[in-house]
């Protein structure tokens, strides 16, 4: 090879050579190009996400104090609320016997007085009214029938009678701020099925609450539902029992939080309770009564504090036209209080208000009228004396038996 030619050959090795080196060069300078952006790029990640957890750790920190101060506003709120309080009153009074017996002579009886007053309907509660008026329901045993009946029903024994007063004699009751009655007792059958038909009728039409005779009154007061059960007590039966236990189970059950069973049970004209009474008042309780109420023997009985809820045995007469002048005109209203929180049943107080039959001594003038001087003192005397277990503590203002 000649010189010339050599020395081409070694040139085109050169420029090849350069041209290798030249592109070995740029690969290597896009690596380290790749390398540093991609290196910077995670450093920059990693300073976002540094300050991204400084943030939420700071917002924790804010949310969790937030929250601590939510909480101990609920928690003082809590602490500073006032439970809801109701207080609601209910009275119970004894025998309303609204009419006479065909047999009793005219002059001196209930109808003649109801005449003779220009057939004021108002004019036989004028003296208590005034009490029924100012509670939240009023709730008495009426005894007798409203009815224009003949029929007089059969009654086997010696001395027997039947009551009944005009359709108009119910008027009396919601004239004197009466609005529930028991028709549970001796006398809602004197007139047969028409006697006690008629007197049902005449009731609903004056929107006076029953119970008693199948009857169940279920009674919304101040937002608190009530339940009130009417019996005749004459024997401590089976039937009866399982009938108590079921109609105060339903009456839970439908939202009653008290539950108030009234009897008519007891010998007359005694002055405590007979075993059938005890027992029944005693076995309502244990099944879930708040207290029971009773009358019939035509004068007052004992009153009884059972495992802390009571029993008033006989309130005995108290509008009574089955007697022109009884020999014991003595009566009284019984008054529960019954405290209420955040709707549910707090406690219960009782009152006995001590009245008399009459408005005079001398004869029954069918006035019920609130007992004053020695006649009070009387009836709050006796009522302590029959009965032990409340340890003299029955007065004419609210006590709490435990």
């Amino acid at each position: 090879m000649n010189d010339k030619n050599s020395r081409i050959s070694h040139g085109e090795t050169y420029i090849r050579d350069r041209k290798k080196k030249s592109n070995y060069l740029k690969y290597i300078t896009f690596i380290l190009v790749a390398i540093l952006v991609l290196t910077s790029s995670l450093i920059y990640l990693k300073y976002r996400e540094g300050l991204s957890d400084k943030k939420n750790t700071a917002n924790d920190k804010v949310n969790g104090e937030t929250d601590k101060l939510i909480d101990d506003d609920k928690y003082k709120t809590n602490q500073l609320k006032e439970p809801i309080k109701k207080t609601i009153v209910i009275s119970f009074a004894g025998d309303f016997t609204l009419g006479t017996d065909t047999k009793f002579p005219y002059d001196g009886s209930l109808p003649a007085a109801f005449i003779g007053s220009g057939k004021n309907y108002s004019y036989f509660m004028q003296n208590v009214s005034s009490v029924f008026s100012k509670d939240d329901y009023t709730l008495v045993n009426l005894e007798t029938t409203f009815t224009d009946s003949k029929d007089k029903a059969h009654k086997d024994g010696e001395v027997f009678y039947n009551f009944k007063g005009p359709k108009e004699y119910v008027n009396i009751l919601t004239s004197g701020s009466i609005e529930g009655v028991t028709i549970a007792n001796n006398h809602i059958y004197d007139y047969g099925k028409q006697g006690i038909n008629d007197t049902i009728n005449t009731l609903k039409e004056k929107n006076i609450d029953i119970c008693g005779e199948g009857y169940k009154i279920l009674k919304d007061i101040q937002g608190i539902k009530f339940g009130f059960l009417g019996y005749t007590g004459w024997e401590y039966s089976n039937n009866l029992k399982s009938k108590i236990i079921g109609d105060i189970s339903e009456l839970r059950k439908q939202g009653a939080e008290v539950v108030i069973p009234y009897f008519h049970w007891g010998v007359e004209r005694k002055y405590e309770p007979d075993d059938v009474q005890k027992s029944l008042a005693r076995f309502s309780i244990d099944n879930g009564a708040d207290a029971v109420i009773g009358s019939h023997p035509h004068v007052i009985e004992s009153m009884e504090d059972y495992k802390g809820k009571f029993i008033a045995y006989s309130m005995g007469n108290f509008c009574f036209g089955g007697n022109s002048n009884p020999s014991d005109k003595r009566t009284f209203i019984l008054q529960i209080k019954i405290n209420i929180e955040d709707d549910k049943l707090s406690s219960l107080e009782y009152k006995v208000i001590p009245a008399m039959i009459s408005s005079r001594n001398d004869k029954n003038d069918y006035i019920p009228t609130l007992a004053g001087g020695e006649n009070k003192t009387s009836i709050l005397r006796k009522l302590n004396e029959l009965s032990p277990t409340l340890n003299g503590n029955i007065k004419d203002e609210f006590f709490k038996i435990k």
